[in-house]
């Protein structure tokens, strides 16, 4: 039973995650460019804005319900019912913020849908939350997220193309929300067994240095890339990243036979394909001139939604 509520938080997640980043998309646009090498005043400027605030007060919401989510399922079942949270992406663009979801999207969706059904008919039944977890893995795990996150903030300085920098902070973002994800499920268990003193552990460090650093990675990519594929990427890199670490970190189960695994395999790439399809729907002309002047446009269904 409780893992049935700890998929309904995470259903709840994905809505309230998505609509925060549409909100921190408006509040983002209208300030200056994030500068991590100033960020009180980056903070200052991003929080100062009402859209933004919004997003950060929804996006807090949605949080606390995933860390709900996380105590009372395994990860990796968590973080694929929030892959949905592309396909809502997609809708939400279209109904409540103005934007046109053209056929690819919604064979994206198509995809999705497909993708998450299998995923959950070739998911064992799991006992328990599953929030143990082994040292040499979960040391593993972080340190290499951190890195190759710090890779794609890195960007241009790489050598990457600069056009595609909006892109790479938003892939940067999700794995870091995915740094803090996976180091707050293992606190989840050690508060669990050993009560409020495990808050004392180093995992809590680990958890705010990859909140922070996805918190100035995300704003910039808002500010630097198209919104919907900005966030459906976030999104996806760190769904991907916290499924792979329900079941390299914390051993969430696979499917016992060799069917099973060929399925589950197919159902992650449909999901991973769908994601690369399901972004990037494109703005409506009149939707575009309204957010050029950080208005923003809503159909009539969704106005009391999207206030301009």
């Amino acid at each position: 039973m409780t893992i049935h509520i700890g998929i309904a938080f995470a259903l709840l997640c994905a809505f309230a995650s998505n609509l925060s980043f549409f909100f921190k998309h408006r509040g983002a646009c209208a300030c200056a460019k994030v500068d991590v090498r100033h960020p009180l005043r980056t903070s200052k400027a991003l929080w100062g804005s009402p859209w933004f605030a919004i997003g950060m007060g929804v996006g807090l919401g949605a949080w606390l319900v995933h860390v709900a989510a996380i105590s009372l399922a395994p990860l990796s079942v968590v973080q694929v019912v929030l892959s949905g949270g592309v396909v809502l992406i997609a809708v939400m663009a279209d109904r409540l913020f103005g934007f046109e979801v053209g056929r690819r999207q919604w064979w994206g969706l198509g995809l999705t849908a497909v993708g998450l059904v299998l995923l959950g008919l070739t998911m064992p039944q799991p006992h328990g939350p599953h929030s143990s977890y082994s040292l040499a893995a979960m040391v593993s795990f972080e340190a290499a997220l951190l890195g190759v996150g710090g890779l794609l903030i890195l960007g241009p300085r790489a050598g990457a193309p600069k056009e595609h920098h909006g892109v790479m902070l938003a892939a940067a973002s999700g794995i870091l929300f995915g740094v803090c994800n996976v180091a707050v499920k293992a606190l989840s268990g050690l508060v669990g067994h050993e009560g409020v003193l495990a808050l004392l552990s180093p995992w809590l460090i680990v958890a705010a240095i990859g909140s922070a650093a996805a918190f100035f990675a995300s704003a910039r990519s808002l500010q630097d890339g198209e919104a919907v594929s900005v966030i459906a990427i976030t999104g996806t890199a760190a769904n991907i990243t916290c499924i792979a670490g329900g079941i390299l970190v914390f051993g969430d189960p696979l499917p016992g036979d060799a069917l099973g695994i060929v399925i589950q395999g197919i159902a992650f790439l449909l999901v991973i394909v769908a994601s690369a399809l399901t972004p990037a729907p494109l703005r409506s002309a009149e939707g575009g001139r309204a957010g050029a002047r950080g208005r923003g446009r809503s159909r009539a269904r969704g106005a009391a939604g999207a206030p301009a």
